[in-house]
């Protein structure tokens, strides 16, 4: 096992990360911009770092800067959580040539599942369902083409093969637009991923998000840990998650989750991953894979009992997974509620210095956050500022609990999302369980 730990990230997820460290008994470092000097886990690590400015590309998207803190500390691995780095084949090369173990996939790996048409295609042979489409990048040949959109019928999308975030996508509803959306998408995508490869794929018109969370370990042994529900989004970011999700029966959860636990074992996965999928009137259909753990990991902790950064820092050591896929056990119901430094109705971002800070209580609930009384939100980075998660024996128990808490939490001197977050709680579609991913633009949409 690591001596040490290098954080290579900030907020709640390093904050996390850190929490985990502290169990196992390993040291941690925190490398922090300028403008993090305040960071809870910065304050609580062993060692800390200032990598840079406030500006992330001069600071956690610093790769160099990140390995020197490693190699002036003596670190022996490097976590890097989620977004900045987690996903940067180049980075993960650069951690493991410079004598570092990078905690997540090998670089391989990343860059494969990177490329939307490329991990389509590992799936596809893994038996893993897709979307209908078309069987790889698009040519420059019109007439193909069209042929192609005729088959898969349209509505299609457009989507750039490095894409990500609800970026380089463009649907198409007719074949006179086809043409020209193609070539606009490969403009975004140059421009964007420094990538033009773009394919095409049905358009699904009233989809639910539904992700798998797997794990996998260099010994060839992968799991998987049931499901999340990710439907609830606003311009394709997420806004709250469920596991397990409504309407998903055991057979599917099965049946889905052991190919996409075959799929890491045909490519040699290793570490905590998610697959992605849209789903439609009883099918699933995957759009791609995350080589990282997620934002909303902590729902699936909850329902499983199994502490996912704690097996991710255990993989990447070596070890073998510490369970089998017969111990894993969903029980419950649980919710989590993204809280954002932002207006909950123009959602622009609300830095400022938190004047009042109370984290709610009670059986089943969850806070992960790195704020606190008197700390600053800077204007920098992602307006994410914490997790409110509820669990309870049941979703409608779980849904009451996250409803408590919410009408609990006190977050003064900058605007949240929290008032939101109460509004979708006791909104009665998402009550009843089941809506689409369209469902809350339209929603907000109608309010405004």
């Amino acid at each position: 096992m690591f001596d040490k730990i290098l954080i290579a990230n900030r907020g709640e997820i390093a904050l996390r990360i850190l929490r985990a460290c502290r169990e196992m008994g390993i040291q941690t470092v925190a490398v922090h911009s300028e403008a993090d000097r305040d960071l809870k886990h910065v304050r609580l690590a062993d060692e800390s770092v200032c990598i840079g400015p406030a500006s992330s590309t001069d600071s956690y998207l610093n790769v160099p800067a990140i390995i020197s803190a490693a190699e002036v500390t003596d670190a022996g691995a490097i976590h890097p959580g989620y977004g900045f780095l987690a996903e940067n084949a180049d980075f993960a090369e650069r951690v493991e040539s410079s004598g570092f173990v990078f905690i997540g996939p090998r670089a391989a790996t990343i860059r494969l599942m990177g490329d939307k048409v490329c991990a389509k295609d590992a799936m596809l042979k893994a038996g893993v369902p897709c979307v209908p489409g078309s069987g790889g990048a698009l040519g420059d040949d019109p007439d193909e083409n069209l042929r192609t959109a005729r088959e898969i019928g349209y509505p299609v999308i457009i989507k750039a093969a490095g894409g990500g975030g609800g970026r380089g996508m463009r649907v198409v509803h007719s074949e006179g637009a086809l043409l020209s959306s193609i070539s606009l998408t490969r403009n975004e995508a140059r421009n964007a991923f420094n990538n033009d490869t773009v394919y095409m794929e049905k358009f699904l018109e009233h989809p639910r998000h539904i992700e798998f969370q797997i794990l996998a370990d260099e010994h060839g042994n992968a799991v998987h840990l049931g499901e999340r529900d990710c439907s609830m989004q606003r311009r394709h970011q997420k806004v709250l998650e469920e596991a397990p999700a409504p309407g998903i029966t055991e057979e599917q959860r099965r049946r889905i989750g052991e190919r996409c636990a075959q799929a890491c074992r045909d490519i040699g996965y290793r570490g905590a991953g998610t697959f992605e999928f849209l789903y439609e009137k009883g099918e699933f259909y995957f759009i791609e894979m995350n080589t990282r753990i997620q934002v909303e990991h902590p729902v699936t902790e909850m329902v499983t009992g199994i502490d996912l950064i704690r097996e991710q820092i255990r993989v990447a050591a070596g070890e073998k997974l510490s369970f089998t896929q017969d111990e894993v056990v969903i029980r419950g119901h649980a919710i989590e509620c993204r809280i954002n430094a932002e207006d909950p109705r123009s959602f622009v971002p609300s830095p400022g210095t938190i004047t009042q800070y109370h984290s709610p209580g009670g059986p089943g609930i969850r806070v992960d956050t790195h704020i606190y009384n008197g700390y600053k939100v800077p204007p920098y980075y992602d307006s994410m500022i914490g997790k409110l998660i509820g669990y309870g024996s049941t979703r409608e128990i779980a849904i009451a609990r996250t409803r408590g808490a919410l009408s609990e939490i006190v977050v003064e001197g900058i605007k949240t999302n929290i008032p939101l977050q109460r509004d979708l709680l006791n909104d009665a579609a998402f009550q009843a369980g089941g809506t689409d991913i369209h469902y809350l633009e339209k929603k907000l949409k109608a309010e405004s």
